[in-house]
């Protein structure tokens, strides 16, 4: 019986470069996959991008609003496995159309993505995916102090932010990202807090 899978993990974990690896290996079995990508994500354009250089153009890239069922009934076909990058960028019905197409039409369905922003909070894609993927899958990193890395931090000009909005896209606009564990997170976190306390004491001098 075909699964919904969801591997997910914070920032260099390898997610794409995993994605990538296992497209590779259906493929030289002459296996049909489908490689699906948000819009949301513009790194890369149409292209999925590891770290490592690794790279595929997408199959097809998924709208904020678009009817993700009836696009896969349509192209199902011949397909033996889906795949979908950053998939904490869907929303949360996209989701249970994925889980839909593996019941109805018996195909595996493997979801990379983050679980959480660089806040902590779910995205809406992730969360509904940790509810209701049949099997759940955690790649670990490491945080720069060599513990286990789950957080994201995101930087801006070189400097950690805890402002901005969920969505800020790795490359743009001067953005940048890094996984953190708990305790250098929260560190990060307090040190960004003090720091702007400082400055609205300074201005209001």
């Amino acid at each position: 019986m075909a699964k919904l899978y969801f591997r997910y993990g914070a920032m260099n974990c390898g997610k794409t470069a995993l994605l990538l690896q296992t497209v590779h290996n259906y493929e030289a079995r002459q296996l049909n996959v489908l490689v699906l990508k948000p819009k949301a994500d513009t790194k890369g354009d149409k292209k999925l991008v590891s770290r490592i250089g690794l790279e595929r153009e997408a199959d097809h890239l998924v709208a904020e609003d678009e009817d993700l069922y009836e696009y896969l009934t349509l192209h199902d076909e011949g397909i033996s496995c889906i795949f979908v990058d950053e998939a904490q960028f869907l929303k949360r019905k996209q989701v249970d159309d994925l889980l839909h197409i593996v019941i109805k039409d018996n195909i595996p369905v493997i979801c990379y993505g983050l679980r959480t922003d660089f806040h902590s909070n779910g995205f809406e894609g992730s969360t509904r995916l940790l509810e209701i993927a049949h099997s759940i899958e955690e790649m670990k990193t490491i945080c720069k102090c060599g513990a286990k890395a789950i957080f994201n931090v995101r930087y801006a000009d070189g400097e950690i932010t805890f402002d901005g909005d969920q969505i800020a896209i790795d490359g743009e606009k001067k953005i940048t990202y890094d996984s953190f564990c708990p305790k250098c997170y929260f560190q990060a976190k307090q040190h960004y807090e003090q720091k702007k306390e400082k400055e609205k004491i300074l201005v209001k001098k």
